[in-house]
């Protein structure tokens, strides 16, 4: 999953066109990009456009973002949309393992009233949007085999906490934002799932997403969330490894295959487990990229 497109889900010519954004993930929103009087209707065109789909063709794979566990909308979301087979479900708000596992619990009776295989129907919680979450990041780690990746929020936690901004003008984040990333990074990790930067707001600062990108993809982020199809084609070249980084992954394996055991001397420079398992990545992400 390198570039996750958010897609409103009241707008059939946004979602009809999304499809030839080239991104990996489309994320079809009823939560923020949506009025209050349209969350209906939204639902309504979300499961008609996933029922529309063929799943003989190429195409990206589907998450849904519903509302949030408390907001009182949710049921109905998930009513409507499991009934268009999406991939997942992106959880706003979320405030740690325990509410994957409530929405788990809401998605199972669901799967089997549409005749989906138990568990089928993944799950990306944001994970940092609320003062409350960031105390219960490591959470996460067990909570539910639904959980596919890992990914924060940078607007939202600071409507709540009130903050006038979230970046320096430089584009770097604060000080309280930069604790979140890295915390969502390291709960990531540690529950083994994909860690997913957030958006990069000016959808027309090209250069500054690919800065943005670039850091993320720097500290150990996988993929980017993308509001805009613009932003697209930056963040796929971002997180797409190189064929030289390739190479040097598939050397590295090669080399600790050959001598089987725990240091290898790799062109002057003693390597370790550790970077086995970070060309392990790389090697992930060229596969899943069809690069090789």
């Amino acid at each position: 999953m390198r570039s996750l497109l958010f897609v409103p889900g009241d707008s059939e010519k946004k979602l009809a066109k999304s499809l030839g954004a080239g991104a990996d993930v489309l994320i079809l929103d009823l939560e923020d990009s949506v009025a209050p009087d349209a969350k209906v209707r939204a639902r309504e065109i979300v499961r008609d456009f996933l029922r529309s789909l063929s799943r003989d063709e190429p195409r990206p794979r589907f998450y849904v973002r519903v509302n949030a566990l408390r907001s009182g909308l949710i049921d109905d979301d998930l009513d409507a949309v499991l009934a268009g087979t999406p991939e997942g479900i992106m959880l706003p708000k979320s405030g740690g393992g325990a509410d994957v596992i409530a929405l788990g619990a809401k998605l199972a009776p669901r799967e089997a009233i549409a005749g989906l295989p138990d568990g089928s129907t993944k799950i990306i919680p944001i994970a940092t949007e609320t003062a409350a979450s960031i105390f219960n990041m490591g959470t996460y780690r067990g909570a539910s085999p639904r959980c596919e990746a890992l990914t924060w929020g940078a607007e939202d936690l600071a409507a709540e906490i009130a903050a006038e901004a979230n970046r320096y003008p430089d584009g770097r984040y604060i000080e309280p934002y930069r604790l979140a990333r890295s915390l969502c990074l390291f709960a990531a990790v540690a529950s083994g799932v994909t860690p997913i930067d957030t958006v990069f707001t000016n959808y027309k600062d090209t250069e500054g997403l690919r800065k943005d990108s670039l850091a993320a993809r720097r500290d150990g982020f996988l993929g980017k969330m993308a509001i805009h199809p613009d932003q697209v084609p930056v963040v796929n070249d971002v997180f797409t490894p190189s064929k030289e980084t390739i190479a040097r992954a598939q050397e590295i394996l090669d080399a600790f295959a050959k001598a089987g055991k725990g240091t290898v001397g790799f062109k002057g420079v003693m390597l370790d487990m550790l970077h086995v398992k970070y060309a392990e990545h790389v090697i992930a992400r060229a596969k899943a990229a069809k690069l090789i």
